[in-house]
């Protein structure tokens, strides 16, 4: 009897690695609000950033640091680490734009061995996004305390920026775990049909990696 063979190939996608490319997208938002901003620390009439600093209408002088100009705002000052700060926040941006598009990437392709390469390279570039962005929130209070005698303020607090900073170590701290937790989640299955006449037989196969567990019914 003739037969017909029909093979179906079925991708499951577990939510895991959807949540690690949300938490990615969250961190472009957050540090993009961050890197704009002036909010990282405040004082009376002062508000300082990455790029830069602003002085209120009403500040009190003499201004921190000895500064010597009229309100508004202005590139920020030349200590190296707000320089670092600075480049350690756009390379964590850089870096986690790269992991969340392989992430997506990964999500999209149909090839199991492509699909893990990109998430292998996603969690590289996440890691390495954490890792400049807690670098960054380190030294920045660190190296401000040394300078503080010549802050001319008695009263220093951190605004939301640098909370921001924060939240997007959460985030890729986050992402970088589902990413590394869910290696096996995605599993690939092909069915296999054999149709005639007289008996229907069924092979269902079940691929993670290179390993394949087959069933024969009829």
């Amino acid at each position: 009897m003739a037969s017909t063979t029909m093979i179906e190939t079925v991708t499951i996608t577990r939510p895991l690695k959807v949540i690690a490319l949300i938490c990615g997208l969250l961190v472009v938002i957050l540090m993009v609000l961050g890197l704009a901003s002036a909010d990282w620390l405040m004082a009376a009439g002062w508000r300082q950033g990455l790029f830069m600093h602003c002085i209120d209408p009403e500040a009190p002088t003499p201004l921190p640091f000895d500064i010597i100009a009229q309100p508004g705002c202005y590139a920020a000052r030349p200590a190296p680490y707000i320089k670092a700060a600075a480049g350690l926040c756009v390379a964590t941006l850089a870096a986690d734009v790269c992991g969340a598009l392989l992430t997506g990437l990964g999500l999209r392709s149909t090839d199991h061995r492509t699909k893990f390469r990109y998430y292998r390279f996603a969690v590289l570039a996440m890691s390495l996004a954490l890792m400049c962005i807690l670098i960054a929130l380190v030294i920045y209070p660190v190296c401000f305390a040394a300078e503080l005698n010549l802050g001319n303020r008695s009263v220093w607090e951190f605004g939301w920026a640098y909370g921001v900073g924060w939240g997007a170590a959460i985030f890729l701290f986050g992402a970088v775990v589902l990413l590394l937790c869910d290696k096996e989640s995605e599993e690939v299955y092909y069915k296999e049909r054999k149709v005639s006449n007289q008996t229907t037989a069924v092979l269902e196969c079940s691929m993670k990696h290179d390993t394949n567990v087959c069933v024969v019914s009829l």
